[in-house]
């Protein structure tokens, strides 16, 4: 079942700790990779988990290795293996594309809400958390997301106590 809060208290908290989970597998100033991250530590989380292959080339090219089976609510339908222009209108590719390409250029955590007005649902937002991965430590080639969907006044809100790593 998709994770749905009325508020983004207890949204904010489950980022926390997600946060908390990727900051432990860090050493040092490098970034875990995903031979590091056990989904068995998380697994009330995974539902709304995902995966995004970075895939450098001439333009960077952003696909989903894997979502978590209560996103297909929200995006309704299965998006395990598609890009960015295979799951969103032409505003929210460049929107994803924006704060996915600082994830990656930073090589630092990034949160936000993203209005679920493309899915005809304006009342609703998306409370993100995207973690970088890395292979080598050091070149972000995967990013470890995770999605809640928040309501009403809820949306408007900004999350609090996530620093960025």
């Amino acid at each position: 079942m998709l994770a749905h809060h009325s508020g983004s208290g207890a949204a904010v908290r489950a980022h926390e700790e997600l946060f908390a989970y990727w900051a432990s597998r860090r050493e040092g100033s490098r970034l875990p990779a995903r031979c590091q991250i056990d989904p068995g530590d998380f697994k009330r989380h995974l539902p709304t988990v995902s995966l995004t292959d970075v895939r450098h080339s001439e333009r960077r090219d952003y696909r989903l290795r894997l979502a978590g089976t209560g996103l297909y609510g929200v995006y309704g339908r299965e998006i395990t293996g598609l890009s960015l222009e295979d799951v969103y209108d032409s505003a929210s590719v460049e929107y994803w594309r924006t704060q996915l390409d600082g994830v990656v250029d930073g090589r630092r955590p990034a949160v936000g809400f993203h209005s679920m007005s493309w899915r005809g649902a304006s009342h609703m937002s998306l409370l993100w958390l995207r973690l970088p991965l890395a292979s080598n430590g050091r070149d972000v080639d995967m990013i470890l997301g995770y999605d809640v969907l928040v309501g009403g006044a809820a949306a408007e809100e900004r999350p609090t106590g996530i620093r960025a790593a």
